[in-house]
């Protein structure tokens, strides 16, 4: 051990790092106890991270002694990040044509490293069942038309690396239909690769369908990815046919501006 502690700094800054990812998808707050449980970290080392970053503005609670759930601290330095790149005033315009043309919700997500992140939204759905998951949240690889419109421009070896490491999930968490093997996801990229774009149908949720585009430039690294997503009433197989060309010419779009951004920019290298 060394003398000062410094070993066990990484140790809690992933514990930091993975309890604010948990607040994020609880809205309505949690409990010590559950975060510490589903954590697996000891509820007096979680109870000491709660109250540093109450300390610091990230964390309130409920009422006293109750419920933890996050502030808009965080979420406002995202927003700051994002504006300071200039993704939401390049992409914007786009999304906004396209979901009203596909009149669903029409998303952005950029690849950041290994991590495929949803920037920016466009709600065409005026009326009826609205589909609109939170945001700023990491693409789930394996069972999301962005995640398998992302594999589509890797190898396949890559694209089964990047899966392996964050694992496939619960089954029950996402639609009948989501790949739980490596052969299966295989067989939906290799469908997405001739088809140019991905569709998938009761994958990410029971009742929901997707299709998605890569954001990229000839040989260029992907930048991103953009989806239309609805539910399957509406958007089933015929009209997502339909919605193709619209979606690879928005993709196309986004990419002719990738260097107004400095995010863009850096990702297409």
């Amino acid at each position: 051990m060394v003398p000062d502690g410094t070993d066990l700094l990484p140790s809690v800054t992933e514990r930091t790092l993975s309890l604010l990812e948990h607040l994020a998808t609880q809205v309505d707050g949690v409990p010590l106890a559950r975060i510490a449980d589903e954590l697996e970290i000891p509820r007096s080392a979680c109870h000491r991270l709660l109250v540093d970053l109450k300390r610091c503005g990230y964390v309130r609670q409920l009422r006293d002694h109750g419920d933890y759930v996050l502030t808009t601290k965080l979420s406002g330095i995202g927003l700051g990040f994002l504006a300071a790149t200039g993704v939401v005033d390049v992409a914007q315009s786009i999304l906004d044509r396209l979901a009203q043309t596909s009149g669903e919700l029409v998303r952005l997500a950029i690849a950041d490293g290994d991590r495929l992140t949803w920037v920016a939204k466009a709600q065409g759905a005026v009326r009826g069942l609205r589909y609109d998951p939170d945001m700023g949240m990491d693409t789930t690889l394996s069972c999301s038309a962005t995640g398998h419109a992302w594999m589509i421009t890797m190898s396949d070896e890559r694209a089964i690396e990047l899966v392996s490491r964050q694992g496939f999930g619960q089954p029950k968490q996402f639609g009948p239909n989501a790949p739980t093997t490596i052969k299966a996801l295989l067989g939906y990229i290799h469908a997405a690769r001739k088809r140019g774009f991905a569709v998938i149908h009761e994958v990410f949720a029971p009742g929901m369908t997707a299709m998605a585009a890569p954001v990229r430039h000839r040989d260029l690294p992907t930048i991103g990815v953009i989806s239309i997503a609805g539910p399957a009433m509406r958007l089933d197989e015929k009209r997502m046919a339909t919605l193709g060309a619209p979606l690879l010419a928005a993709a196309a779009e986004v990419s002719a501006a990738r260097y107004a951004s400095p995010l863009f920019a850096r990702s297409a290298g």
